[in-house]
């Protein structure tokens, strides 16, 4: 398999500008409303959004223990790109360490292309898992998006 196959890579078109996406994606109080697959909740969120600085997000499935996941900032240009590792704690036997870059692009006034390349995974199997745990995450990210514009905080 070549190595190119086990990166994840994502495109969604999000209907808020990419100041705002950017803004949900680094603000405790807005990423803890939509992070995680289906059925997750986000009990305990730490953000240092700055090179260097880290993060750990505490997620919560419907049954079972809640674990952590957390990385280092890499790149942080506000409404542009970010970039961060990201590790689970404690990791299953067939994960590493990955390299996750989320980049906003403005499409209009009012909507960004929102842009997710994370990798290298172990196996094809991690790197599915992860595809469908960020294709929900965005779901809730979109719905929160749209409900912030029918007037909720």
């Amino acid at each position: 398999m070549a190595d190119d196959a086990l990166r994840l890579y994502l495109e969604r078109v999000l209907p808020a500008p990419p100041g705002r996406v950017y803004a949900l994606n680094t603000e405790p109080e807005h990423l803890a409303r939509w992070w995680g697959p289906n059925g997750f909740s986000v009990p305990s969120i730490e953000v240092d959004t700055r090179v260097g600085g880290s993060y750990c997000i505490e997620m919560q499935p419907p049954e079972g223990d809640s674990f952590f996941l957390s990385g280092e900032y890499r790149t942080v240009e506000p409404g542009t790109r970010l970039a961060y590792t990201f590790r689970w704690e404690s990791p299953d036997p067939d994960d590493r360490e990955t390299v996750v870059v989320l980049s906003f692009e403005a499409l209009d006034e009012e909507s960004t292309v929102l842009t997710i390349d994370q990798g290298d995974f172990a196996t094809e199997a991690r790197r599915a898992l992860h595809v469908q745990g960020w294709s929900e995450s965005i779901d809730h990210l979109e719905e929160l998006i749209a409900r912030q514009g029918q007037g909720e905080p």
